[in-house]
């Protein structure tokens, strides 16, 4: 079959899957995310190996394209009315929900006879969450509740704080491994994040004035999709976050286009196809045979992880005066982990080549387990918080 052949009909295929699992999900407890990464498995090298292997080697565009779109459409819930509404809370449950997993894995993992050093690097990691998991699954409910409105504000955050906590893991292991490195660690956190957010300012300044001038009142498709590629490209050619630029640009569109109806409608029409396409892929891609691997450690692990999020979120809650039914959901909900942790156990494999072999076995290991049935339990608890 000629290359361009298979590309087209492989790429249909995984495009009229949409429509099927869209279907099935309405019908079944599982959430279509789940459904696509499993079918994605199916297809994958782990069993049927039929997605042509171009398709395997340009994931990470397809996929830095799907968050790109994901960060945006979240910094979109930003709004000065939601914040306003919600502002303690998100706050107060974002970073209880982050501080208290970086704190339970990584005392789990220590008494589970891990080094200090890999423990903190873990803990940290946990933090992160799964954002394009989440936010899938509350458009799958196709509902407008203030949970839903809730849960992808605290999710649009809980990253950033993932990322902070994650910068000073690193300065933290480098300090009690004796290392001088630990200043330039601390500045390439502030610069990953504090870059990234100056990016998203400075692009959405403008955009916020000139997009949705030459269709009154919205932005036409190429204008919000290209705004958005053009802060992806730019941060990732500046080394800074493209998830968080881009959700600062959203925000600061959301909050400053006062002659748009609504800012986002371009990037809802198209987003969906591709975030078919990256979680088919994902799928594609997973190592089975890394749970094999994770042993006593990685149950700890995820078991230590899913308390964090659960307790953290119930104590932010708490705090923050948030109602029962949030209390006892929002840490269920928030329980999906993806790419970000991966990301972050490569870059601290890299600085601590010694520590390689187990960060990256727990953490590929648990955010199979986690983004496959992770998103079953955000379902689970976006229905009983209706």
């Amino acid at each position: 079959m000629q290359p361009a052949s298979q590309f087209l009909l492989t790429l249909g295929g995984i495009l009229l899957l949409g429509l099927i699992t869209s279907t099935l999900g309405r019908r079944t407890f599982l959430p279509r995310v789940t459904l696509l990464l499993l079918f994605g498995v199916m297809i994958g090298k782990e069993a049927l190996d039929i997605v042509p292997s171009v398709f395997i080697e340009r994931f990470e565009i397809i996929a830095d394209m799907a968050l790109l779109m994901v960060g945006f459409l979240l910094g979109g819930r930003l709004t000065k009315d939601t914040i306003s509404k919600s502002a303690s809370q998100v706050l107060m449950v974002s970073i209880s929900a982050a501080l208290l997993t970086t704190l339970f894995v990584s005392i789990g993992l220590i008494w589970a006879g891990l080094s200090a050093e890999v423990a903190i690097l873990l803990g940290c990691i946990a933090s992160a969450t799964a954002p394009a998991a989440i936010l899938d699954v509350v458009i799958e409910t196709d509902q407008k509740t203030p949970f839903n409105d809730l849960l992808l504000s605290i999710v649009a955050l809980d990253d950033i704080w993932a990322a902070i906590l994650f910068g000073i893991g690193m300065s933290l292991v480098m300090t009690i491994n004796g290392s001088t490195e630990q200043t330039s660690t601390l500045l390439l956190a502030v610069k990953d994040i504090g870059g990234a957010v100056i990016l998203g300012v400075l692009l959405g300044l403008p955009a916020a004035y000139l997009t949705g001038r030459i269709k009154s009142g919205q932005p036409i498709l190429s204008e919000a999709v290209g705004l958005v590629f053009v802060c992806g490209g730019i941060a990732i050619w500046l080394e800074v976050s493209f998830l968080i630029a881009s959700m600062v640009l959203g925000a600061v569109v959301a909050n400053l286009a006062r002659h748009h109806e609504y800012p986002f409608h371009a990037i809802e029409g198209i987003e969906w196809p591709f975030m078919v396409i990256f979680f088919v892929l994902a799928g594609a891609s997973l190592e089975l045979d890394a749970l094999k691997d994770v042993g006593l450690i990685g149950l700890v692990y995820i078991l230590f992880r899913a308390t964090g999020k659960i307790i953290g979120a119930r104590i932010g809650c708490q705090l923050s005066r948030a109602g029962r039914i949030t209390k006892n959901w929002m840490g269920v909900a928030l329980l999906p982990q993806a790419g970000v942790a991966i990301g972050m156990a490569l870059v601290a494999s890299n600085h601590f080549p010694e520590f390689r072999q187990i960060l990256l076995t727990i953490v590929i290991g648990s955010t199979i387990f986690f983004e496959i049935i992770g998103p079953v339990f955000t379902r689970l608890a976006i229905k009983r918080a209706r």
